[in-house]
């Protein structure tokens, strides 16, 4: 099979060079967001590999057709850029890689929430220009404090196993519990009012989109720290600006943001930040913002590069009428109303 490799960075080379040849595939790697204008660059191949912030949508889909390409291979567990009834209507097949380290994601939004707490990333600015106060650097005691934790998949339920490292109580909200969440279970509502720390780790659905909004910042407790490492979607940027103006929020540690698809991965150091909204967060003393890194880790880009070419290997030989086993493109969808 022939990849039509979209948004390449640096980091996704070595794994991707090293296995693909051992799943029988060769990859065409592309410096651009797939997109309905770039789409016509994956003329010859089979399979188009996009990435979080790739625009899939219908004219996409459209363009993609015409090359050829048959299958969307996801390198992420996220999917709510993938127009999926569109492209199941169409005939494409739509993988993705739906865990690779739920570790390296949960740890993640544990040091998110101790450098925001502790203002680790204030203090180490402090130092590198020799100033050695730690005026204003207080923080908080963690244990004894309740994590609420929206969403217990893998990722939800590592991070409620590291909260409880710390000696914190552990609340949850999720449509479908799981059996093997070591917490207490309770009504959204109660887990914006009781929590001390709120940590996101649900999908983007069009349910839970601005699920943090300015009525349910109004449930929760002064000085409430949110964390988010799932997509920027679920956060409703401007009350979350206005609940860390007022000082509602003790802080907030962001891992994704809702327009970052056109910042993210990339290097703007020498220009101007124009959006607005961006820029007022990275103003706030007690906003810590990382550019979607919670994934990276060796382990994690290793997974998702064997995972990818499984999946694509997996389409390379599949019979007529069989489901792939990460194919989220599926008879179902197709069944969506307009």
């Amino acid at each position: 099979m022939r990849i039509a490799f979209y948004d390449v960075k640096p980091y996704d080379k070595p794994w991707f060079d090293r296995l693909a040849p051992e799943y029988g595939c060769e990859i065409k790697y592309l410096d651009y967001h797939l997109n309905a204008d770039t789409a016509r660059f994956s003329e010859g191949c089979g399979v188009a590999c996009a990435f979080v912030n790739d625009v899939i949508d219908k004219d996409t889909l459209d363009a993609l057709a015409e090359t050829g390409v048959k299958l969307i291979a996801m390198r992420c567990a996220g999917y709510n850029n993938v127009d999926l009834k569109a492209a199941c209507y169409m005939g494409f097949k739509v993988v993705r890689v739906p865990e690779y380290s739920p570790a390296a994601v949960a740890e993640h939004t544990m040091a998110l929430l101790l450098c925001v707490n502790r203002k680790i990333h204030r203090a180490y600015s402090r130092t590198r220009e020799n100033n050695f106060s730690i005026n204003g650097l207080i923080g908080f005691d963690m244990r004894g404090k309740t994590a609420g934790i929206i969403g217990t998949g893998k990722i939800g339920r590592v991070f409620a196993e590291i909260c409880g490292g710390f000696g914190m109580k552990v609340i949850a909200y999720d449509p479908y519990p799981s059996d093997s969440f070591n917490g207490e279970y309770k009504p959204i509502d109660s887990v914006y009012r009781e929590s001390d720390v709120i940590s996101l780790h649900c999908p983007l659905i069009p349910a839970t989109r601005h699920m943090i909004n300015k009525d349910s910042i109004a449930l929760m407790k002064d000085g409430v720290v949110v964390v988010n490492t799932s997509r920027g979607g679920l956060i409703d940027t401007p009350a979350l600006i206005d609940a860390l103006k007022s000082k509602k929020f003790y802080g907030a540690g962001l891992d994704v943001y809702e327009e970052e698809a056109d910042y993210f991965f990339s290097d703007y150091s020498a220009e101007i930040i124009t959006d607005d909204d961006l820029a007022r967060l990275l103003s706030f003393p007690n906003v810590v913002l990382t550019s979607h890194q919670a994934f990276f880790t060796e382990e994690a880009t290793r997974e998702i590069a064997e995972t990818t070419l499984k999946n694509i290997q997996e389409f390379n030989t599949l019979k007529e009428g069989r489901t792939l086993v990460n194919e989220i493109c599926c008879d179902n969808v197709k069944r969506l109303p307009d």
